[in-house]
């Protein structure tokens, strides 16, 4: 994993989604398979707010290789099916935060699902 940015990452044993996709810390689970996760966000920013996260260790967008896109594409698809199963299909964001600047606070690249109300633009 030295790809990975270590001076936000840490040590991945300390990752926190990690640690979720591990079964180490409990969370509201909505959909798992071999590859990817999603759970309930813990301070949701809209009625419904999921997080869908590969449970390879990833840290950011930026860290993205070759080898990484059969498991983006899979969480995106994840995410589009978990918007039609959650009730939100006909309106709905996904974000994926790169950085501290841009408020990524996890250093485990995670695909934001919301929706269930008007998500007003441009955001931030």
């Amino acid at each position: 994993m030295a790809r990975n940015n270590l001076r936000e990452v840490g040590d991945l044993n300390d990752c926190l989604f990690c640690k979720i996709a591990r079964k180490e810390i409990p969370a509201d689970i909505v959909y798992e398979d071999d590859d990817v996760l999603a759970f309930r966000d813990i301070r949701p920013q809209a009625p419904v707010h999921v997080l869908v996260i590969p449970k390879r260790h990833i840290a950011s967008l930026a860290d993205l290789t070759q080898e990484d896109k059969d498991v983006m594409g899979h969480v995106t698809l994840v995410a589009s099916r978990l918007a039609r199963d959650l009730g939100v299909s006909e309106g709905y964001r996904v974000v994926i935060n790169c950085g501290k600047d841009a408020g990524q606070s996890v250093f485990h690249i995670h695909m934001h699902l919301l929706g269930g109300r008007s998500l007003g633009w441009p955001p931030g």
